[in-house]
């Protein structure tokens, strides 16, 4: 049986300010409708019933993005999906290795394809031959990784060498090289031995875990203490903290792959199926650039609310203003609520330096979340603030509810603009139409509900001496979160 496992660990800083660490780029909607971790999640949909699938993916991913995450799988319908989540990141191999303790926990022993949750696949029925292709071999013990036909001498990507064999759809992996010079890139792409390294493989769930206690039995061993120790929590899995935190980081490649080729007597063989299939790791903007539509002077407009004049080879996307470019070339442009990005094209690498200032300075806010945050329960967006107040709109799902809660430091006034809203403060619980509001003190207890079929839509402002999110106390929550966030 096919399993597909979703690795979803990536924090993006190279898509700042669009993707954030609270809010990386897998869960967000680049090229389409869907968010690259549905995508991700569909992409086996329409697979020939020759390869027998499991009913659900395993995605494994941060703790701080479960709600998210299991949200946006449900909306994707894709139900009964095993979570797994990461007490703290720890690269690729730990999380293949939690994947495929659990998958054989039960005795089983499925063939896992190994996915990261934010890469472009434009073309599926291509993808879903090559997982074809590869399957036959994998089902055998070997191991398959995708490696995509290069286009050009590309320096921000692996390399995989592969031994040429004529009228094979499948071939030796003869070496693995990190990210070249363009000299030697072009060298790789004369070649025509080489390949782009996508980051997706296959193989037998046991396969791994023999693979990983020959080359990185350290690792091996923490993830299986952490998953006997494994609790349930609501929909998810939570392996043990402590003795994931132990665990030493790797990537699959540093852990496995690389290794491979020099031991033939370990019984494990590495293969590549050549890939076509308009892959993108969407590794930075001019990356999504790239995979964008673009008019005929190659501008990418993303965004309702974008004019240009004279712009040629740029990117310019907005989020809720309008962005104006005139006489603009190969320029990056990203507006969001309370951040805009410029860069030139060819410096896209780097925005991760300003994140890296951002995290260093007074403004960690900006790059660890948007305005908006995302809650198991809707979402809020800071419209405003200033010394002593701050105010939200908040949006709670039909059915869904805050936590019973109370806050030491500050009072609350709801206005409902939209929907109905049932109220808890103290003992007395009520409801509110559209127009109505209420008061809460500080040091009372409250919650908010919406018993409705449609959202409910709220402005909260608050007032007091202090207004940070670390100030509430919670004495009940759906969700399992903790009864203090520090």
């Amino acid at each position: 049986m096919l399993l597909p496992v979703i690795l979803s660990g990536g924090s993006g800083t190279r898509l700042w300010p669009l993707s954030r660490k609270n809010h990386p780029k897998q869960f967000l909607a680049l090229n389409g409708s869907r968010t690259m971790l549905q995508q991700t999640a569909r992409r086996l949909q329409a697979l020939s019933t020759s390869v027998p699938q499991a009913p659900a993916p395993v995605l494994v991913c941060n703790e701080e993005h479960r709600f998210l995450a299991a949200g946006q799988l449900m909306e994707a319908g894709i139900h009964h999906a095993a979570i797994l989540l990461e007490p703290s990141a720890r690269n690729t191999a730990p999380a293949l290795t939690l994947a495929a303790l659990f998958a054989t926990a039960n005795g089983e022993d499925p063939v896992m394809l190994a996915m990261p949750a934010d890469h472009v696949i434009e073309d599926l029925p291509a993808f879903q031959a090559a997982v074809q292709t590869a399957y036959k071999v994998a089902c055998l013990g070997e191991i398959v990784t995708f490696g995509v036909v290069p286009q050009y001498p590309e320096t921000g990507y692996g390399y995989i060498q592969y031994r040429p064999a004529h009228g094979q759809e499948i071939f030796a992996v003869e070496g693995f090289s990190e990210k070249p010079s363009h000299a030697v890139a072009q060298q790789y792409l004369e070649s025509g031995t080489y390949l782009w390294n996508s980051g997706i493989f296959m193989l037998r769930a046991s396969t791994w875990v023999q693979a990983m206690g020959r080359t990185r039995n350290d690792i091996l061993q923490a993830c299986r203490a952490a998953m006997q120790a494994a609790r349930q929590d609501l929909d998810f899995i939570r392996p043990d903290a402590a003795a994931f935190n132990d665990c030493p980081p790797d990537s699959i490649d540093y852990a496995v792959m690389e290794k491979l080729p020099a031991h033939p007597e370990w019984g494990i063989a590495a293969r590549v199926v050549p890939l076509q299939a308009g892959w993108s790791d969407v590794g930075a903007w001019d990356a999504f650039w790239s995979v964008s539509d673009r008019d005929p002077q190659g501008n990418a407009l993303v965004g309702e609310s974008v004019l240009h004049h004279g712009c040629r080879d740029s990117l310019l996307m907005s989020s809720s203003r309008l962005v104006a470019g005139v006489g603009l070339q190969n320029l990056i442009v990203v507006e969001t609520p309370d951040a805009v990005l410029v860069a030139d094209k060819r410096c896209t690498q780097e925005v991760k330096h300003v994140v890296a200032r951002l995290v260093r300075g007074s403004d960690q806010t900006l790059a660890q979340q948007h305005r908006k945050v995302h809650r198991p329960w809707g979402w809020y967006d800071r419209i405003d603030g200033g010394e002593r107040f701050q105010v939200k709109r908040i949006v709670v799902n039909p059915g869904a509810s805050l936590s019973l809660q109370m806050h030491r430091h500050r009072a609350e006034h709801w206005v409902v603009v939209k929907g109905v809203a049932e109220v808890t403060h103290g003992e007395r619980c009520f409801q509110l139409q559209e127009n109505e509001s209420t008061y809460i003190p500080p040091g009372h207890i409250h919650r908010l509900h919406n018993p409705g079929t449609v959202p409910l839509e709220i402005i909260e402002v608050q007032s007091g001496s202090y207004l940070g999110e670390d100030d509430i106390v919670r004495l009940d929550d759906s969700y399992g979160r903790a009864p203090q966030v520090g």
